[in-house]
């Protein structure tokens, strides 16, 4: 029996979708040992974000408030205190940059082995053996962690969101950890996003990304843009996009961008380098726009359009436009 500990993703005092991938996964641990899952919500904001998770099956939701913006150091320690109290044997999140950045620290704290951005878990008797991607995604491992809590964080778009299950989980609060010295020298300062209309990158059922061969920013705007708001779709770019200036970096998929798995992809003038490939072939319908039939994004999309995007994606916009308003 193998009872987890999902941190939530909070952002201003809002669960974020992405923590229901960490509890997909947190109920097929549960499920598959015969344990329970509980549902920690942490930070500023913690006590209005656990009422929006007790709508998820989890045996309790507790919740830690404090206040003063994210910091690591000051979190960790009391995530690492309600895993070794509750006597969890998993504790997990996703594999965001949040998760990615906390989770090592607790993990530091408790001596916990980890299992970084899996992509499923399988249970052997009462061993839960993880598979992970390495080298890009083209090839896949498997882990065992062997400390006595493990600490692990979930690859998004290979766990499915939770949905609710119609229950109500009860909430408790828990005590807040002191953080030590390495809390006291950092300081939050402030926090700057860019606020967007758009869908989140991560979590939008449709994404048109953009590449090298739109050739500038405002080819990202006169032409790309159009179809991205024509289908309601979130907008991505390449890594040469980005290190061109033609769009903020943090529109980039690939393995050092986002990793996005949505239900339509548009790939637009992207050759396909293996490092965006990493963050975006798990898509289930992939459909790719290029000049060049030989580009290697040829060899994962659904369909592929040989031609010039400058006549191929205004026409795409217009139909679409067509299709959306009944004509």
């Amino acid at each position: 029996m193998t009872d987890v500990l999902v941190v939530a993703e909070l952002l201003e005092g809002a669960m974020r979708k992405s923590t229901l991938s960490a509890i997909n996964f947190a109920k097929q641990v549960a499920e598959g040992t015969g344990g329970a899952y509980d549902v920690l919500a942490i930070g500023e904001g913690a006590d209005d974000a656990a009422s929006q998770l007790t709508g998820y099956g989890a045996r309790k939701v507790l919740k830690a408030e404090i206040e003063g913006g994210y910091v690591a150091e000051r979190y960790a320690p009391t995530i690492a205190e309600v895993a070794k109290d509750g006597g969890y044997g998993v504790v997990a999140a996703t594999a965001t940059t949040y998760g990615k950045d906390l989770l090592p620290r607790v993990a530091a704290r408790i001596d916990a082995g980890v299992a970084s951005d899996i992509s499923s878990v399988a249970v052997d008797g009462s061993t839960l053996v993880y598979r992970r991607p390495m080298y890009a995604g083209n090839v896949f491992g498997h882990a065992i962690v062997e400390t006595p809590i493990q600490v692990v964080t979930v690859r998004q778009t290979e766990f499915e969101a939770a949905e609710e299950t119609g229950g109500s989980s009860p909430s408790e609060s828990v005590s807040i950890a002191d953080g030590g010295d390495a809390a006291s020298r950092i300081e939050f300062v402030s926090l700057e996003s860019q606020k967007s209309e758009r869908p989140e990158l991560t979590e939008a059922d449709i994404v048109v990304s953009g590449g090298r061969a739109l050739k500038s920013a405002e080819n990202f705007q006169t032409v790309l843009e159009p179809l991205v708001d024509a289908l309601n779709a979130a907008m991505g770019a390449s890594r040469a996009a980005c290190d061109a200036g033609y769009v903020p970096n943090d529109l980039q998929v690939g393995q050092t961008g986002k990793v996005v798995a949505p239900k339509l992809y548009l790939a637009i003038g992207i050759s396909g380098a293996i490092q965006h490939l990493a963050g975006m072939k798990g898509s289930k319908v992939i459909v790719a726009i290029n000049k060049d039939k030989e580009a290697p994004i040829a060899q994962v999309a659904d369909y592929f359009l040989v031609g010039d995007l400058f006549q191929v994606v205004p026409e795409l916009t217009s139909e679409v436009k067509k299709v959306r308003a009944g004509g």
